[in-house]
């Protein structure tokens, strides 16, 4: 076993959790489970497949949840690893992490890993979706996760980060049913941090970036050219450039369903939201931040870093 302990934050992941555990245990000393109120049986598979599982309330956000699992797990590893319950540590990146985590320079504290895509039981490797380069593993101590609604990374505190040649899959097991109840909740989190963003003073927020250079240029594109394209215009216009620019048309039946619910609809339904909380705040004299709050119900009690 490699010296590195993985963690997986839970909450009603039946479908995928036994498969995520058992591709962990290939390569991690110990494999947690932080959860956060399951009542499907997440806990008792977790359990019965040799994780150590942790209860822990919502910490209002993904990226607080992560952080709290950063600070709190018991760790006796050199490294930490993250992995999301619907993602698998594929073979091949298994034996790769148990072949080289021994032999990385003191000065690596952290490894970037290649996510592909599984929509319908296809790769979608068109539309610029492969690879997504994330920081998914460090040094214990070196590594913790942006405070951001959406769009969160994890980054390392010092040090340099190194790519992993093989991938880690993104296979979710869900109906499209779930999968658009999903999105429209993060459409609302997409739309707090474009208001929070709007409302920052110049130059306070964090100077966070995240460590692949293919995520800081995407998160430079969406802050400095997609968020001022006008609202509505451009989800179409982003549409376009992922399906008939960036090949998107190629990934076939699945793929045009994906580019078309995760490049069009989903960010339509963000500007929606936006538009009915500016229009809300106008009507009742409040701020979009406290309609935020009222009427969709996010805490804002601190404000996720917008740059």
């Amino acid at each position: 076993m490699a010296d590195i302990s993985v963690f997986i934050l839970t909450l009603n992941e039946r479908l995928h959790i036994e498969r995520c555990i058992r591709a962990a245990q290939r390569f991690a000393a110990t494999v947690f489970v932080v959860d956060c109120g399951s009542k499907d049986g997440t806990v008792e598979l977790a359990e019965k497949a040799g994780a150590k599982v942790v209860h822990h309330a919502w910490e209002n956000n993904h990226a607080r949840q992560t952080n709290w699992a950063i600070e709190h797990l018991p760790f006796t590893t050199e490294w930490v690893m993250r992995i999301d319950a619907d993602e698998i540590v594929t073979d091949p990146l298994g034996d790769e992490i148990n072949a080289k985590l021994a032999g990385f320079d003191a000065d690596v504290t952290g490894l970037v890993f290649k996510r592909r895509q599984v929509f319908m039981g296809r790769v979608i490797r068109w539309g610029g979706n492969y690879p997504i380069c994330l920081l998914r593993a460090w040094r214990c101590g070196k590594g913790r996760c942006e405070d951001r609604w959406m769009d969160e990374h994890m980054v390392v505190t010092s040090g340099r980060t190194l790519q992993l040649d093989q991938d880690l899959e993104d296979r979710n097991l869900n109906d499209l049913r779930w999968w658009t109840n999903k999105e429209a909740n993060y459409a609302v989190r997409e739309a707090a941090d474009t208001l929070l963003a709007r409302t920052s003073a110049p130059g306070t927020a964090e100077q966070e970036r995240p460590e692949d250079a293919s995520s800081r240029r995407k998160r430079w594109l969406k802050v400095y050219v997609y968020r001022r394209i006008p609202l509505f215009v451009r989800p179409a216009a982003y549409f376009v450039y992922r399906y008939f620019l960036r090949l998107g048309f190629l990934d076939g039946v699945p793929g045009l369903l994906w580019h078309v619910l995760q490049g069009f609809w989903y960010r339509f339904l963000v500007d929606s939201i936006i538009y009915d909380i500016e229009l809300r705040a106008r009507q009742k004299r409040k701020t979009p931040l406290e309609v935020i709050e009222q009427v969709y119900g996010l805490k804002i009690t601190t404000k996720p870093s917008t740059d």
